[in-house]
């Protein structure tokens, strides 16, 4: 008892010196009012069945504001590959895949062989992730290998390299945007992207 009455007077005679209250006891929401996303089986379906057909890897779903970041969600597509492909980088935006087919090595690290910065031109820059790097290598890498059910985390500033895909690999992408650098895409503009109409 006599340890907490302590804490207490301790935050109290701190928020008197830096004139601003140590502890607050009731915070507001960071979107107070924002409306939950909901996002169908059927349209997330639609993405992969336009990937497969024509050969897309990665497709915006949905961005959305959540307050203090964005969030989107993305399906991404990717058939074999026995040579390892580039290394990608992103500065701001962090990426969470959850496997649903296929598996594949995944090689995750910071330290970047043969960096080289995306151009702002680039759609992935522009559309999906904001700026970043691409590479050739990852020097020290941790090595994952993906299959469906599996859930990987990359934070912002940490490579991500495909360096085999055994068949195929497909993966609903979770983007955590709190820079807010990549545009918000509503359901609306999903349906218009799916019907090919150009925002």
């Amino acid at each position: 008892m006599r340890r907490d009455v302590t804490a207490v007077t301790v935050l109290f005679l701190l928020s008197l010196i830096f004139g601003a209250p140590a502890v607050t006891l009731a915070q507001e929401p960071t979107c107070k009012g924002c409306p939950g996303t909901f996002v169908a089986k059927e349209e997330l379906d639609a993405y992969l069945k336009r990937a497969m057909a024509e050969n897309i890897i990665d497709q915006q779903v949905r961005a959305v504001d959540i307050g203090k970041s964005n969030v989107a969600i993305g399906m991404v597509y990717r058939t074999k590959l026995t040579t390892p492909g580039e290394v990608a980088e992103h500065d701001f935006v962090s990426e969470v895949y959850h496997i649903i087919s296929g598996s594949a090595t995944l090689v995750t690290g910071p330290n970047l062989v043969g960096k080289e910065r995306r151009p702002a031109t680039n759609t992935n820059v522009r559309v999906l992730n904001g700026p970043g790097n691409n590479a050739k290598s990852i020097e020290g890498g941790v090595t994952h290998q993906l299959k469906a059910g599996d859930v990987m985390v990359i934070p912002a500033g940490t490579g991500h390299w495909f360096t085999k895909i055994d068949d195929h690999i497909a993966y609903l992408m979770i983007r955590v945007d709190p820079d807010k650098v990549a545009p918000l895409k509503d359901e609306a503009a999903s349906k218009a992207d799916l019907a090919g109409k150009k925002p």
